[in-house]
């Protein structure tokens, strides 16, 4: 790999060649990861999650199909507890199946303002969103965004948190059952029955409603924001874990991948994950999602100074911000002139023009990285789930999340990786893109359920 990597640093732009040196020499560089490896690696974690051997992704089964019938002008009350916000509506479905959202609320998510919360605390928050609505709607389709055991009836047992939330008496409870109690504490006489189900469920759900008419191989949903996620549906003859389920039947499975543990963490991933409340969990998200990359950026910057890849003036004014927003480093890709940056002021008050192309090429390296690897967790998706082969029996592989449709050329950058990847091995996809995907599934999922 090594002479590879060497090779393509001849006749390359002088500050381009230093920074990629650099990355090759901290383990850095996307060229480490190879696709084919990657993935079966990957497919064999999925594998063994599902038959309750030890792997990194808890490959969580659902219980939820996707090939019922949505019910029309029938009203359920939608939450949506995310990385950042907590979002209420009331969602129905008019006679033409397009989704019709009222009484949307948002709130900021209990946890997420560095200030710990009690599991009361959590729950009344939750249940003071919804409960204007409770009477409203016969059921409640709970999109909740962390790790959590699904029971064939639907509820779910917070397994750990995610995304940094401070709120460690809700971890072992049961979500929907809690949340009705709390509701019943508000004095709402019969909460409604609530649905739990992943965001990344919630995506599958959205995009499968959204494409009725069209025969599909198979689905997909991809999370890319705050963190990140993958789910598929799989066939019950694949999931050894579970007794009893109907061989005949799928379902679609929360893999849980931004813990995937690979075998091509670098010198500033090993960094980041240390400064973490729990650096052995979700290494892969770390190395991708919105929540993360601007600390990676920061521990790439730190390390890519202390090596000489900057000036010490320009070093010394980086370091002097802190902590490197996803926001501002993103921002820099996009324009590396534009006022108001934090990262554009600091770069510009040294006086070198190679300081500035420098941290340029270094975000924009790690963004190149973050979509290979990406384009790794979609691939394994497709070639794990029952998707057909050759381009009349496409996957459809639902995509939300500010962060993948914000990072600088990033969805060119997956399609440049997946499909040529996926295309020599007939699996062919297309991606779709559903607004309000976590409401809108949570709904589908209540109605369906």
């Amino acid at each position: 790999m090594l002479p590879i990597l060497f090779g393509i640093l001849l006749g390359m732009n002088p500050d381009k060649k230093k920074t990629e040196q650099f990355l090759i020499q901290t383990d850095m560089h996307h060229e480490r990861i190879d696709m084919t490896s990657t993935v079966d690696d990957m497919v064999d974690d999925m594998r063994r999650g599902l038959n309750g051997e030890t792997a990194s992704m808890e490959m969580i089964p659902t219980f939820i199909e996707v090939d019922t019938q949505v019910q029309q002008d029938k009203k359920v009350v939608v939450l949506d507890a995310g990385g950042t916000n907590l979002r209420a509506a009331l969602v129905s479905f008019n006679s033409e199946d397009k989704s019709v959202i009222e009484d949307f609320s948002k709130q900021p998510m209990p946890g997420t303002q560095r200030r710990e919360v009690s599991r009361e605390e959590f729950f009344d928050s939750l249940a003071a969103l919804v409960e204007p609505l409770a009477d409203r709607g016969d059921k409640i389709g709970f999109c909740f965004s962390y790790p959590t055991e699904i029971f064939p009836d639907k509820d779910g047992r917070l397994m750990h948190w995610t995304k940094e939330v401070l709120a460690p008496g809700v971890v072992g409870r049961k979500i929907g059952s809690d949340l009705r109690e709390a509701l019943s504490e508000r004095g709402v006489s019969n909460p409604p029955e609530v649905v739990i189900l992943n965001d990344t469920v919630a995506t599958v759900l959205t995009g499968k409603a959204s494409q009725a008419g069209r025969d599909w191989g198979g689905f997909i949903g991809l999370i890319l924001g705050t963190g990140t996620n993958t789910c598929y549906v799989e066939s019950n003859a694949s999931i050894g874990k579970i007794q009893g389920l109907d061989a005949n039947r799928g379902q679609v499975i929360n893999c849980e991948s931004g813990s995937y543990t690979g075998r091509f963490r670098g010198k500033a991933d090993e960094m980041l994950c240390s400064m973490t409340e729990r650096p052995d969990f979700h290494q892969f998200e770390k190395m991708i999602s919105g929540r993360y990359f601007g600390p990676l950026v920061t521990q790439s910057v730190l390390l890519a100074g202390e090596s000489g890849l900057f000036s010490k003036k320009g070093f010394a004014a980086i370091k002097t911000l802190g902590e490197i927003s996803t926001k501002d480093a993103d921002n820099y890709t996009h324009n590396p002139s534009g006022s108001g940056n934090a990262l554009v002021a600091a770069v510009k008050s040294s006086g070198s023009d190679s300081d500035a192309r420098r941290l340029w090429f270094l975000i924009d390296a790690l963004l190149e990285r973050a979509a290979k690897l990406t384009a790794v967790n979609l691939a394994a998706a497709v070639l794990k789930g029952q998707g057909g082969s050759g381009p009349l029996s496409p996957t459809c592989i639902t995509i939300d999340g500010t962060t993948y449709y914000r990072y600088y050329r990033f969805q060119h950058r997956v399609e440049s990786y997946l499909r040529p990847f996926l295309s020599t091995r007939d699996k062919y996809y297309e991606t779709v893109q559903v607004d309000d995907a976590p409401l809108i599934g949570a709904a589908v999922a209540a109605l369906t359920n």
